[in-house]
């Protein structure tokens, strides 16, 4: 499926990779890392005690279910490649959800259909006619993606020799709506009407419908849920199961857990929650989804006729403010009363902005609600045409081939285009005529542009870059290189964008020496290529054309503050903290540069309030805080009856460009799954299985009544030290701000996990983890919710060579990043920021890899 830019608002699939599921070089070159990568499973970042494929891309859990003495996990898979795509139905089998064995591929994709997601259970009555009572059939119930116009229907597989052969059903698809956005069906037997129930994504329209069958062919429609609460990205993956409240088997809730993407809590993808109640047709629940933002003075409604003294500059948004359509007739919700401001006037061709009059700031907080592209304002960039500095051309592209620059494979044809290549999105912000184009026949070409070598004799290296998003150090870039004694030593990529745009590279330290471009292109998905122009040595820097949607704060004609849309039509609440700014002189701009997919906005109903409005994705209910847990089910069958979930450890806004081969993605540690009352509100708490104790390699090293000072030491003297631990640990609070681990240190690298006092919070810093350069979104810091208790703090972290997976208190707060270090980064710190904590208790195991 393609990622290519929408012209228009419907509520696309932003990552069209999910469909299928519910700076430089990367730093792990050391010795070390090379001995182990000739051996399987021991190549850097391959996980030990995570579930991984021996290659191959890999991403949502499916058909979880356990039968005949083996806990069954399939899972979407590539069989052909290291990135998304062939989607088929990997599988993996075990007996206690922590040694796993790969076994061949289940049920493949074929020249009809791809096998996107979906549940298996185990036919014990053979309701279906596919096995028999003695020998019952396990079914598989998918959705199949059609590759002749991208219908997405149910259907189903099965197997009568415990899922090692499957064969798909004639009568396919069995429950076809017509829809591109239906998939994803989790079913279970549901006893107390003796029929199956299927619990099913509307993934663009924010539902999950239910619907009941006998037999596994013939489904009838229940009910719908949704929309409610995250509403962000598309959502999938869906699952509904009961659980007792705090282990009281007579008291019982349903939980339906919905992933999203994008639009989590972290950003991307994530999974978000429901409590209520199921009656056989109809989940409700317990929280209504209403929601009243802080009371204050309206200072713009959007109502009248126009904009009234609000000022519009450029075209994008018309003479004043357009009617509030009716909800789910465009794709736009949230809207207050009958006008807001819209910038889509029949495309996204159209830029401006919309102005308020200046005011004085006297209140703490501005409260509004928006919606639209996601395209935030980077600090620097110039609304308008943003014309070079002066300096020496490098490179223009308007003679007829590429000259002294080298062109190898087939991405960059002879020589430079002539705007856009056929099959192409219009190409726009180029310099003439000519310009760098590697989509020459399409995104499957690859290919490299070298430069000839030339003297860096000004302080910076200015350029117009387009394209995709593959940074230099992903595995499939679609990047420019400045190459200095063979190293890479700067890199750009593109924004997923065919406009092109101004970037600027700093090579003050460089001054000097001899140099190289290299315009790379090794991607053959979506956004497959890049486009370059006009490239320049200059003592001034280029700065960037705005291509922002955005509702910024300008004081004194700077922006201070700024918020973006989510890639959605849904308008959600937003605040400006204005209490820096009381008394002075500001003004609210409403801006639209953007020409490409999602290049609109959309804002309505300002506020004047003493208190900030709480967005939708701060109110809902998350699994996890973390920024790579997505796509979790749950086993259907376990013989002890409990409830157990996995996620795809990953983010559909990185996912395939994560430094790792033959393999990419790792699946969670499964958790054993518990609904508990915190804090007068019933959460979802989350510990990994017990079976995980398995994998502890000898006794663990202990420590006891340790004062943690300000700074930080090597836990136990260093003998804690390790790539793969299993922690835990019992903090009391001091006087210290923040207190905690450091993990995986070494080599100037750490991945922090702490406590913040103030803020009540469990957070993971990742910024110095290592690898981190390979996409923009990876770096940055991760924070859940968490209550001390009695004055302590309670903590379980799963480290393995590339993740860590956190769980605060009774599991109530949980955060899952993957972290990419260098190989002899092994140290793990306690340290303390501002004043001093207790550790009042800590052991740590180090853990073998589950293929031991």
């Amino acid at each position: 499926m393609s990622r290519a830019p929408a012209r228009r608002r419907v509520p696309l699939r932003l990552v069209a990779a999910a469909a299928a599921t519910c700076a430089l070089a990367v730093t792990s070159a050391a010795p070390r890392a090379a001995a182990e990568a000739g051996r399987p499973y021991t190549e850097a970042y391959r996980p030990q005690f995570h579930f991984s494929p021996a290659k191959n891309w890999m991403n949502d859990p499916n058909g979880l279910v356990w039968f005949q003495g083996e806990y069954h996990l399939f899972y979407q898979y590539n069989p052909s490649g290291n990135t998304w795509g062939n989607m088929s139905w990997g599988h993996a089998v075990s007996k206690d959800l922590v040694h796993w064995r790969e076994l061949p591929l289940a049920i493949p994709h074929d020249d009809e259909e791809m096998v996107f997601s979906g549940s298996a259970v185990v036919d014990r009555d053979n309701t279906t006619g596919f096995g028999t009572e003695e020998n019952p059939a396990m079914v598989a119930v998918y959705t199949s993606h059609f590759k002749d116009g991208g219908k997405q229907a149910q259907s189903l597989a099965y197997s009568t020799d415990r899922g090692r052969t499957w064969t798909k059903y004639a009568g396919n698809p069995v429950l076809d709506i017509g829809s591109k956005d239906f998939r994803d069906p989790k079913v279970q037997w549901y006893a107390p009407t003796r029929s199956w129930l299927m619990t099913v994504s509307l993934s663009a329209e924010h539902r999950v419908r239910f619907y009941s069958s006998k037999d596994l062919k013939s489904w009838k429609h229940l009910s719908d849920f949704g929309p409610r609460n995250a509403v962000g990205g598309v959502w999938e993956c869906p699952d509904l199961f009961p659980l007792p409240v705090d282990g009281d088997p007579k008291r019982v809730k349903w939980v339906l857990v919905v992933n999203i993407n994008p639009g989590g809590i972290a950003g991307g993808s994530a999974a978000q929650y429901f409590v209520g109640d199921f009656d056989g047709e109809r989940f409700t629940a317990d929280d209504d989804g209403s929601y009243t933002p802080p009371p204050g003075v309206v200072t713009q409604d959007f109502e009248g006729a126009d904009y009234g003294t609000w000022r519009t500059a450029g075209t994008a948004f018309g003479d004043g403010p357009v009617p509030a359509p009716a909800p789910g007739t465009s794709g736009t919700s949230g809207f207050e009363g009958r006008g807001l401001v819209d910038s889509f006037h029949h495309s996204d061709e159209e830029t401006g902005t919309l102005t308020s009059p200046p005011f004085t700031v006297d209140s703490d907080y501005l409260n509004f609600k928006v919606a639209g592209g996601r395209h935030p304002h980077v600090p620097g960039s110039v609304t308008g045409d943003s014309p070079a500095p002066a300096g020496e051309v490098l490179a223009d592209f308007e003679q007829d081939g590429y000259g002294s620059w080298t062109a190898t494979g087939t991405a960059f044809g002879n020589g430079p285009a002539h705007g856009t290549l056929p099959g192409q999105s219009p190409v726009t912000g180029q310099h003439g005529d000519g310009l760098v184009n590697s989509f020459v026949d399409g995104d499957g070409t690859t290919g490299t542009l070298t430069s000839p070598e030339f003297t860096l004799t000004a302080r910076h290296i200015n350029f117009l870059i387009g394209g995709g998003h593959h940074p230099s150090g992903s595995g499939s870039p679609t990047a420019v290189r400045l190459v200095v004694d063979g190293k890479t030593v700067r890199s750009a990529t593109g924004t997923d964008s065919e406009e092109l745009n101004w970037a600027s590279w700093d090579v003050g330290d460089l001054a000097g020496r001899t140099a190289h471009i290299e315009v790379v292109d090794q991607n053959t998905g979506d956004w497959g290529h890049i486009l370059l122009d006009r490239v320049m040595l200059s003592d001034t820097p280029a700065r960037p054309r705005s291509t922002e949607t955005a509702v910024d704060l300008l004081i004194d004609g700077e922006v201070v503050r700024s918020e973006t849309g989510g890639n959605s039509g849904s308008l959600d609440w937003a605040s400006f903290d204005l209490r820096a700014y009381r008394g002075r002189q500001a003004v609210v701009q409403i801006v639209d540069m953007n020409r490409g997919g999602w290049g609109h906005i959309l804002a309505d109903h300002f506020v004047a309030a003493d208190r900030p409005a709480t967005p939708s994705v701060r109110r809902a209910n998350w699994l996890d805080h973390g920024k790579d847990y997505y796509a979790a089910v749950s086993w259907e069958g376990s013989p002890d009856g409990r409830r157990r979930m996995i996620g795809w450890m990953n983010n559909w806004q990185y996912g395939n460009d994560i430094p790792t081969s033959p393999w990419r993605s790792a699946q969670s540690v499964p958790r054993e799954m518990a609904l508990r009352t915190v804090n007068g509100q019933l959460r979802l708490a989350q510990q990994p299985v017990s079976t995980i104790e398995s994998l502890h390699a000898g006794t663990a090293v202990g420590v006891r009544g340790v004062k943690v000072a300000e700074g930080s030491v090597p836990l136990a003297g260093g003998r804690a030290d390790g790539k793969a631990l299993d922690i835990r640990a019992t903090f009391t609070l001091g006087d210290a701000e923040r207190f905690g681990f450091k993990v995986r240190t070494g080599e100037g690298q750490e991945t922090v996990i702490g406590y913040d006092i103030g803020t009540q919070e469990l957070y993971v810093d990742r910024t110095r983890s290592g690898a981190v350069d390979f996409h923009d979104d990876f770096p940055g810091v991760q924070h859940a919710p968490l209550t001390a208790r009695n004055g302590k703090v309670e903590l379980r972290v799963l480290v393995d060579w590339s993740s860590v997976e956190v769980f605060g208190g009774d599991g109530e707060a949980v955060i899952t990043d993957q972290i990419f270090p260098g190989p002899d980064s092994e140290g793990i710190r306690l340290f303390a920021e501002g004043g001093s904590a207790r550790l009042d208790s800590a052991k740590v195991w180090q853990m073998r890899s589950y293929r031991d």
